[in-house]
């Protein structure tokens, strides 16, 4: 693969997970989520890491020769997107990413073994978010990572990733 360290951003259910763990898998990577270092796995809870925390986490991942990292973040993230080799924007229609929010919350409740006590209001508090998140979120990515935009790459399914990561 061409490049070594890549970020992946998406809204919920976009496919940001899916196609990291399958880079990772074929090509050695190790992946991480940005969830894990922007929430305290100590919690059940949904309880922030401080900012401490999360720089600290996010540099020491920052610090290796390859990575991948996904998540639905950008503001703290100005490091992240410098050190990118390629940054791969995720574009899933919204309906889809929606389905895969529900599809994924079924899942928590139906498994004995999630991490966080998923509510029903985590639910709508979720889809409400992914519905506003092209128009709000990507748009401000989009002015907040000016600087990196030669390194933006839009894909729409692993297929196109892939071709974008060899390219």
């Amino acid at each position: 693969m061409k490049y070594q360290k890549l970020h992946i951003i998406g809204g919920p259910g976009s496919g940001k997970s899916y196609i990291a763990r399958r880079l990772s898998e074929k090509y050695g990577l190790p992946q991480h989520d940005l969830d894990d270092i922007f929430w305290d796995r100590n919690h059940t809870d949904y309880i922030r890491s401080s900012d401490e925390a999360r720089q600290r986490n996010l540099e020491s991942i920052l610090s290796n020769d390859t990575w991948i990292i996904e998540g639905v973040y950008y503001k703290w993230l100005e490091k992240s997107f410098e050190g990118a080799d390629k940054i791969i924007v995720l574009n899933t229609p919204v309906l889809l990413r929606q389905w895969r929010v529900l599809r994924r919350y079924l899942g928590y409740k139906l498994s004995r073994s999630h991490e966080k006590d998923e509510t029903f209001a985590n639910l709508i508090e979720l889809i409400s978010w992914n519905q506003k998140y092209d128009r709000d979120n990507l748009v401000r990515f989009y002015a907040f990572s000016k600087a990196q935009a030669h390194k933006i790459v839009v894909c729409s399914s692993f297929s196109e990733v892939e071709r974008a990561v060899n390219a």
